[in-house]
């Protein structure tokens, strides 16, 4: 009998023993699922949800300190209050489909007191595009023409090409419309195809850009104005940009290297601290190394500067020559960094960027 007993003793202290091993030590998180697949879901129908759920399986109260999301699509919410041992739990995941198309993975991440952390759930699935409506295809509209655009980007054109592009519109009235371009620039040509629209007719405006004609060097850009039925709608305008370059893809490695070439004394300065409404100015000095004549095609800067071209616009080889810059504080505080882009027949360097930095001191506030 005393032995039967023993044996009963050390059974349930063996019991307890497997029960308190059973149970982590400290605040443990443990969730049903750690992914979920949406399936297919349409853009139309908005947000979709989905509940994970979890339960602390320590034996120390469990806190969630932070949930974030892999992306602004995503956005969670969860069980702000400590959860208790054995008690449960749920992070909120909110997926909002539009505009994004086509089949999304995504990711929370989840940081906790737990030793196990962070934790990171995912959620997938394939959006369904919603139907294109006439105002998602043409999205800009001006007295009920709605055009795919406003603005004509004729991106990179060399100085002496010209270029046609498209821009596709549609009239949304029910009555014709007659469409026409004023204050149009001399390089540039623009028609509407049809010119005159029928209630709910698609055309296009054709426009053609002459860089020879434009005459100059960089990224320009340009306005021109539409005439809708004789009248000229308030701000019923279209951006016209380009960037004019040389076309240097005709040389041989040999024209390169008899090429012009300009090399600066320096492309970076720093004038250090400067107080408000004043003046800062800097040469930049720059020498023709190349072999041939050095073309400075366009000096420009950016704002708050204002620069002065070399006096020479054709450099000889091995001649040097500066361009005046001058940076005008004004209201600016803190650090500041202005450009200053220096635009040659140079073929290895086309475009140069030269920068005045420093910090502007505002003055000292009155007590």
């Amino acid at each position: 009998m005393k032995n039967i007993a023993k044996i009963s003793f050390l059974w349930v202290l063996l019991s307890l023993a497997l029960s308190g091993f059973s149970q982590e030590k400290g605040p443990h998180i443990s969730f049903k699922t750690m992914s979920h697949d949406f399936g297919n879901i349409k853009e139309e129908d908005g947000p979709v949800t989905y509940d994970f759920h979890f339960k602390n399986t320590g034996n120390a109260p469990l806190v969630l300190q932070r949930v974030v999301s892999s992306c602004g699509c995503t956005t969670p919410t969860w069980s702000k209050e400590p959860v208790p041992p054995g008690g449960d739990g749920f992070i909120r995941v909110v997926y909002n489909p539009r505009n994004r198309p086509n089949q999304f993975h995504k990711s929370v991440t989840i940081y906790t007191n737990a030793q196990t952390t962070p934790i990171v759930l995912r959620i997938s699935g394939n959006v369904i595009p919603r139907p294109k409506t006439v105002k998602d295809l043409y999205p800009y509209e001006v007295e009920g023409l709605r055009l795919k655009t406003n603005h004509l980007a004729f991106t990179r054109l060399y100085n002496d090409q010209k270029k046609t592009i498209k821009d596709q519109i549609i009239n949304t009235t029910d009555k014709e419309m007659k469409i026409e371009f004023i204050r149009v620039p001399a390089f540039l040509t623009i028609k509407a195809e049809p010119s005159v629209l029928k209630p709910n007719e698609k055309g296009e405006i054709i426009a053609t850009y002459d860089a020879a004609k434009k005459n100059d060097w960089g990224f320009v850009v340009d306005r021109v104005w539409l005439k809708i039925n004789d009248q000229e709608p308030r701000n019923a305008r279209l951006a016209v940009s380009a960037n004019i370059v040389e076309d240097f893809s005709k040389m041989t490695p040999e024209d390169v290297a008899n090429g012009p070439r300009i090399t600066f004394k320096e492309k970076v300065y720093d004038f250090g601290k400067a107080p408000q409404r004043q003046s800062v100015e800097h040469e930049f000095t720059f020498t023709n190394t190349g072999k041939s004549d050095l073309v400075i095609h366009k000096v420009r800067s950016s704002c708050g500067c204002t620069v002065v071209s070399p006096k020479e616009k054709v450099i000889k080889p091995g001649q040097s020559s500066s361009i005046k810059a001058t940076f005008h504080t004004g209201a600016y505080k803190g650090r500041q960094s202005k450009t200053i882009t220096v635009i040659s027949n140079d073929p290895n360097s086309p475009t140069t960027m030269l920068r005045i930095t420093g910090e502007v001191i505002p003055p000292a506030e009155k007590e």
